[in-house]
């Protein structure tokens, strides 16, 4: 059986998803994704799409649209909390300019529409309850329904049903950390760069969106207990105010303009060993959810669409193909959510003599090695799974 032809399902709408929907009918395979929200809707919240997430956009047909509704970046700042800034990573050394600052619900827009042109048939307000594996697995929906199609894809994010049915329950553990995340308007007219204000046990990140009309906020503080692990919740935003009292006026200035606030906990997930069962592939979170420190959960979901829709044109069985894939993507993802789980204490630094230390050892990077601190991401950046 070759892709063309195949009745491949998709379980989620989200980037992910409906990038692998569009990869897929782009090939010829007949491709169905289902979504249990009733709408396709993105509660307000921005992403960054650095080249590597962008070279796979640009393949789909996407590329014009992205750069449209993103805006390109032209750095990162890093600040102490108190808003002195410690250095400037220039965008512009990197080999690629193709760094963009998106609202979630834009590129969301622009693959829905990419996955209707492509073909892909897209049905909302259907959940999915279960799954049995199988050579033609069996789908089961919460209105009673069951469905056989060829491959189910699992692109369900954190609380994957696809994943329980292909590798059992696997436990997530708490960070010690939560993280707020808002959008606020651009007051002082910020141009095109991310700041990241470094604090004792806490850090925000802010980046402009939509032209420069507002402002998209993380926070992230460590925290002793936490219970829930959602996207969705809500939280008074005097809360996340008087968490970051202390920190400078540009902070306090932005904090200002918070009108809703939404709070989840970060947990960390075990990438497991298989990413397919029989009939089933994982991908995007529902494969390895990752920290939030390096900013490239889209991007890894863009990267695993793209390849496994070719590892899909392969010949041979689906399992082999399932196999290939795997094989390119796991070792990579890994690296990626490696560095970002170690990002997390490089912002946090609490005793003043060691973070004064680490700030003066970014500062000097920054003035008198700015190239190399930039190519020490080419790694991630200039990977390019299209090629």
């Amino acid at each position: 059986m070759t892709v063309k032809g195949m009745n491949i399902y998709v379980v989620g709408a989200g980037i992910g998803g409906l990038a692998v929907a569009q990869a897929l009918a782009q090939r010829g395979a007949r491709v169905t994704v289902l979504e249990q929200a009733e709408a396709i809707e993105e509660v307000g919240a921005g992403l960054q799409i650095s080249p590597n997430g962008a070279k796979v956009l640009d393949a789909l047909g996407l590329g014009t649209g992205l750069r449209r509704v993103g805006l390109q970046a032209d750095g990162v700042r890093l600040l102490d909390y108190r808003g002195t800034s410690r250095t400037l990573l220039d965008l512009s050394l990197l080999q690629s300019r193709d760094y963009f600052f998106v609202h979630r619900a834009d590129l969301i827009d622009l693959l829905v529409d990419g996955a209707g042109k492509a073909g892909v048939d897209l049905k909302l307000s259907v959940r999915m309850t279960g799954l049995e594996p199988g050579t033609r697995p069996v789908l089961q929906l919460a209105d009673g329904r069951e469905i056989t199609p060829d491959l189910v894809i699992g692109a369900d994010g954190l609380h994957s049903v696809v994943r329980q049915a292909v590798c059992g329950t696997m436990q997530p553990f708490f960070t010690g950390q939560v993280a707020w995340r808002a959008i606020v308007p651009n007051t002082r007219n910020r141009g095109p760069e991310a700041r990241v204000h470094m604090g004792p046990h806490r850090h925000l990140v802010s980046y402009p969106l939509r032209g420069g009309e507002m402002l998209n906020l993380v926070a992230v503080q460590e925290r002793a207990a936490w219970q829930d692990e959602s996207w969705s919740q809500q939280d008074d935003p005097a809360n996340l105010r008087a968490a970051f009292a202390d920190f400078g006026p540009d902070v306090q200035e932005m904090l200002q303009g918070l009108d809703r606030v939404h709070l989840w906990g970060l947990f960390r997930h075990p990438v497991p060993q298989s990413w397919y069962g029989e009939g089933a592939a994982l991908m995007g979170d529902a494969a390895h959810p990752m920290l939030p420190f390096l900013a490239q959960g889209a991007n890894m979901a863009l990267e695993d669409a793209w390849v496994l829709a070719e590892a899909l044109s392969l010949p041979g069985r689906i399992e082999t193909r399932l196999a290939a894939y795997q094989t390119r993507r796991r070792d990579r993802v890994i690296k990626v959510v490696d560095a970002a789980n170690a990002n997390a204490w490089k912002y946090h630094l609490a005793f003043p003599l060691l973070r004064w230390a680490a700030h003066q050892a970014i500062r000097l990077g920054g003035r008198f090695m700015p190239g190399r601190m930039m190519h020490q991401f080419d790694w991630l950046y200039e990977h390019d799974v299209t090629a």
